[in-house]
């Protein structure tokens, strides 16, 4: 393979290209150039950025305009400097970046964002939708924007790109934070998630068969901890079996086995499906009969939590303790890797973005994408998710039926 076959090959997930200076000047600009801003997400705790400087680099030689806040990736460890030399503009001045075609960022926008918003705009990040409030979602319907959220994006394969590598990231992590808050540098109990020999193994119960289910699993049977996993679904439960190639206890949500296996556990993290409530959640008397001193992650507390004593917290103070058990309840746990999860979402976005480019807008992309299409949830000041109707008690129209009047 030569160095540019290899400078130019794509990722396996469909991510992103990396083309050396002088090649750069070769790509053929087709379509619309795009002014894309991106704000700094760092006052709303969250770490992650957007694009990397490789993707800024790879989106100006497409002949777009790239407007970062000053220190928008500095969480992430990328400096403004390398963000300069990749081609972009970097301002402390807001004002402008939300201003551009499309705004890009990992959190929701807030009502003193939306307020800085021209109109007629793209705005592409997280939903989070029990975050929302009504005034906020009357204020995009007023400016007339177009809506997209990484929840519910698709691909042509019908999976959820962003949902899968923050979940794989989320599981992954979540062990990491297990260990962590069960030492006795947190005040825990001071044990290891995992086994000793001579030591009976630690016990960690997984509700939900889900990705962040099966790389957490993965990942705490590497260390030799016992694992149960628990679903309503069984053909989910037996697919990640199959997948874990390993002996697991697996079963549905039987109270009595459910509260058998919560009195014993050292560990419990709540991974349900991202984007819909949990279909089952552990009580408040349940999680009284907890082991002092065990440790509960909640992957889905944006989504309503799988704990009744569940409430959501940041990364400035991401733990709190309820009847002698530690809770850990941050919506955007993936931020705690902050680079590695910046990257994962930036594969997704690049080629998603030089498409709207090369099509003409995001208006034609939109028409012509059908798994795009499914991330919309506002177009042009309509709303077209159900689910945000349901909520504040909104009208909405199908983006299908909607699409085929503009």
């Amino acid at each position: 393979m030569t160095e540019k076959e290899r400078l130019t090959e794509q990722s396996a997930s469909g991510s992103t290209y990396m083309l050396p200076k002088e090649e750069m000047l070769e790509i053929r600009r087709k379509g619309k150039k795009i002014r894309i801003g991106i704000p700094s997400d760092l006052e709303k705790v969250e770490y992650r950025v957007p694009l990397t400087p490789q993707a800024v680099e790879l989106l100006v030689s497409y002949g777009h305009e790239i407007l970062v806040q000053k220190e928008a990736g500095k969480a992430a460890s990328y400096t403004d400097e390398e963000y300069r030399e990749a081609g972009a503009v970097v301002m402390n001045d807001r004002k402008e970046i939300f201003e551009c075609d499309i705004v890009l960022r990992v959190s929701p926008f807030d009502e003193t964002e939306i307020d800085l918003l021209k109109g007629h705009q793209a705005l592409i990040s997280n939903l989070q939708i029990n975050a929302q409030c009504p005034n906020s979602i009357a204020k995009l319907l007023q400016k007339k924007v177009t809506n997209i959220a990484y929840e519910y994006l698709e691909d042509e394969e019908g999976s959820k790109p962003v949902v899968q590598l923050m979940s794989q990231i989320s599981g992954s992590t979540s062990i990491m934070l297990f260990n962590e808050y069960m030492s006795k540098s947190h005040n825990g109990k001071g044990v290891l998630l995992g086994s000793v020999t001579g030591i009976s193994p630690t016990e960690l119960v997984i509700l939900g068969s889900g990705t962040a289910a099966e790389f957490a699993a993965r990942a705490a049977l590497g260390l030799g901890a016992m694992v149960k996993v628990f679903d309503d679904n069984i053909s989910s439960l037996r697919k990640l079996e199959d997948k874990l190639q390993q002996s697991i206890f697996t079963s549905v949500f039987y109270p009595k086995v459910m509260k058998k296996a919560l009195k014993s556990a050292d560990a419990v993290l709540g991974a349900m499906p991202v984007g819909m409530p949990p279909s089952f959640r552990i009580t408040e008397d349940m999680v009284k009969k907890m082991k002092p001193g065990s440790v509960i992650i909640d992957l889905n507390v944006s989504q309503g939590g799988c704990f009744e004593t569940s409430q959501c917290s940041d990364l400035n103070n991401p733990s709190f303790i309820k009847h002698e058990v530690v809770h850990y309840c941050v919506p955007n746990l993936p931020a705690i890797v902050s680079r590695t999860a910046s990257i994962a979402l930036s594969n997704v976005l690049i080629p998603i973005l030089i498409a709207i480019g090369e099509i003409g807008g995001i208006d034609n992309y939109i028409k012509n994408s059908k798994s795009f299409r499914k991330g919309v949830y506002i177009y042009n000041g309509i709303l077209t998710n159900a689910a945000l109707a349901d909520k504040f008690y909104l009208p909405y129209k199908d983006i299908d039926l909607l699409l085929a009047v503009y």
